[in-house]
C-alpha cells in the first residue's frame, strides 16, 4: 500500500458516511411534498400528515442519545451497518404500505434507525480525520450534507411524486443504503470503547421525556400552546428530562455523562443547532405550502424552487466555510452565518401572490442558503470536538438530538404563531382569499425564523469560545489496511 493510499480511502470513507447521513436528513422531509398523493391514495384524515411528518422526528429525537451510547458500546462500524439495514428494510415497509397505519410505523421505524445511524456516521467522521487542515474541510463537506439534506429531501420528493408516486419517496433510500453498505469494508473494526453496564435510568428517563415533550410540542399546532394535550406531555417531559440530568449526575456509567454537555463550545453547538434548526424546519414547511397554494406550483416546481438554498449551502460550507474555518472560530463565523441566513428570510417577506420567483423569492433563496452553509459545518465539528474517544458516539447523537428536537419545537412554534397570523386576517377582511391566507401565514413563519436566527447569532456571540478550534490529538483512525 503506498503512502498516500490511506489519505485517499479516508475520504471514500467520507463518501460513504455521507451518503449514510444524507439518507437520514432527507428523509425528514421528503415526504412532505408526497403527502397529498399518499393521502389521497390511502384515505386518511388531514391531522393524520402531521403525524407522519412528526413520527420521524418523535422517533429519531427520542432514541439519538441511546443510538450515540451503542456506537460507544457496540462499535461504531457494526452501528452503522445495523442502521443502513434497519433504515432500508423500514423504508421497503413504508413503500408498500397499504394503510395509513402501516405507513406512519414505517416512518417510526425509519427515524428508530435514523438515531442508531445518525451519531455512528458522525463519530466516524470526527475520529477519521486527525490533521486540523482535513478535519475542517471533511466537516465543511459532512455539515453541508448535513444542511442541503432537507432542501434535496423536497427537491427529491417533487421529482419522485411528479413522475412516479409518492412510494418512490420511501422506495429511493433503498439504493442509497445499498452504495453505502457496498463501501462500509473500507471502514476498519474499532476497539470498543466502553464495555460498562449500559445506563438504563437513564435511557428510560431520557426517551419517554423526549418522547412527551415532543408529542406536547407536535400536538401545539393543532390544539393550540394552552391545550391539555399540549401542556401536560410538555410538563411531564420537562420533568422526566430534569430527573434525567439528576440521574446522570449520580450514575457511575451515565448514558449522557455531564463532562459532554460541560464543554463550553459544545454546549454552545448544541444550542445553536436547536434554534436554527428550529427555523429551518419551519421555513421549508411553510415555503412549501406559499409555493403551492399561493402560487400555484406543481410538486416538481417547488421541490425544483428549494435547489438555490442547496447551491448556497455547498459554495459556503465546502468551498468557503473551510478555508474561513481555518483562520477564524466558530463564534464569529457561525454568528455571522445566522444573520446573513435571517438576512436571506427577510428579503422575502415582500412576497405576494403575484410573485415572481425570479426577482421575489430567488435573491433571498441564495443568500439563506449562504449562510446556512457557514453555521452547519462549523456546528458538527464544534459539537465533537475534544470529545473523548468513549464519548464520541454520545456527543455526536448529542447535536443531531439538538437539531430533531429544535426542528420539532420550531415546526410547533412557528405553525401555532403563523395560525395566529391568518386567524387575525380573517378576523379583520372576513373576504379574504385562501391565497392571501396562505401568503400572511408564510410572513408570520419568516419573521419568527428570523427571530430564532438572530437569537442563535447572540448565542454564539456569547457562548463559543474565541479563536479556532483545536484538533484531539489522541483521536483513533478509523480506516481499514
Amino acid at each position: 500500500m503506498t503512502a498516500t493510499a490511506p489519505s485517499r480511502r479516508r475520504w471514500w470513507v467520507l463518501g460513504i458516511l455521507t451518503l449514510s447521513q444524507l439518507m437520514v436528513v432527507l428523509d425528514v422531509t421528503i415526504v412532505n411534498i408526497a403527502l397529498p398523493s399518499a393521502q389521497a391514495e390511502l384515505g386518511f384524515a388531514d391531522d393524520g400528515r402531521h403525524w407522519l411528518v412528526t413520527g420521524y422526528a418523535l422517533a429519531f429525537g427520542s432514541l439519538l442519545l441511546i443510538g450515540g451510547r451503542l456506537s460507544d458500546y457496540f462499535g461504531r462500524r457494526r452501528m452503522l451497518v445495523l442502521g443502513l439495514v434497519g433504515f432500508a428494510l423500514a423504508s421497503a415497509l413504508g413503500g408498500f404500505a397499504t394503510s395509513f397505519e402501516t405507513l406512519l410505523a414505517a416512518r417510526a421505524l425509519q427515524g428508530a434507525f435514523g438515531a442508531v445511524l445518525a451519531p455512528a456516521a458522525l463519530s466516524l467522521v470526527a475520529t477519521t480525520f486527525e490533521d486540523r487542515t482535513s478535519r475542517i474541510r471533511a466537516f465543511s463537506i459532512f455539515g453541508a450534507v448535513s444542511s442541503a439534506g432537507g432542501a434535496v429531501g423536497l427537491l427529491l420528493g417533487g421529482v419522485l411524486t411528479e413522475y412516479f408516486s409518492w412510494h418512490w419517496s420511501m422506495f429511493v433510500n433503498l439504493p442509497i443504503a445499498a452504495v453505502a453498505l457496498a463501501g462500509v469494508g473500507l471502514i476498519s473494526k474499532q476497539a470498543i470503547v466502553d464495555k460498562k453496564k449500559l445506563d438504563l435510568p437513564g435511557a428510560f428517563t431520557s426517551v419517554v421525556g423526549m418522547v412527551a415533550l415532543v408529542f406536547g410540542l407536535g400536538n401545539a399546532e393543532q390544539g393550540g400552546w394552552l391545550d391539555f394535550w399540549t401542556l401536560a406531555p410538555m410538563a411531564a417531559g420537562l420533568v422526566l428530562l430534569t430527573l434525567f440530568v439528576v440521574i446522570e449526575r449520580r450514575s457511575s456509567n451515565p448514558l449522557l455523562p455531564i463532562r459532554v454537555i460541560a464543554d463550553r463550545n459544545r454546549g454552545a453547538a448544541n444550542l445553536v443547532g436547536f434554534l436554527v434548526n428550529g427555523g429551518l424546519f419551519g421555513v421549508f414547511l411553510f415555503s412549501t405550502y406559499f409555493l403551492t397554494e399561493a402560487l400555484g406550483y406543481s410538486p416538481l416546481e417547488t421541490g425544483l424552487s428549494f435547489v438555490p438554498v442547496v447551491l448556497g449551502i455547498i459554495v459556503t460550507s465546502a468551498l468557503v466555510g473551510s478555508r474561513l474555518a481555518a483562520r477564524f472560530g466558530p463564534r464569529y463565523l457561525i454568528a455571522g452565518g445566522a444573520l446573513l441566513a435571517a438576512l436571506g428570510l427577510a428579503m422575502q417577506t415582500g412576497t405576494s401572490p403575484s410573485s415572481t420567483f425570479v426577482a421575489d423569492l430567488l435573491p433571498g433563496l441564495i443568500v439563506y442558503g449562504l449562510g446556512l452553509g457557514i453555521v452547519f459545518g462549523r456546528l458538527q465539528e464544534a459539537a465533537t470536538a475534544k470529545a473523548e474517544s468513549r464519548d464520541i458516539g454520545v456527543a455526536s447523537a448529542l447535536i443531531n438530538a439538538s437539531h430533531e428536537v429544535g426542528g420539532a419545537a420550531g415546526i410547533a412554534l412557528i405553525s401555532s404563531l403563523a395560525a395566529g397570523a391568518a386567524a387575525a386576517l380573517l378576523a379583520s377582511a372576513p373576504q379574504s382569499s385562501a391565497a392571501a391566507v396562505t401568503v400572511e401565514s408564510y410572513h408570520a413563519a419568516l419573521w419568527v425564523a428570523v427571530g430564532l436566527y438572530v437569537l442563535a447569532a447572540l448565542v454564539s456571540l456569547i457562548l463559543f469560545r474565541s479563536g479556532t478550534i483545536e484538533v484531539d490529538p489522541d483521536a483513533e483512525p478509523v480506516l481499514g489496511h
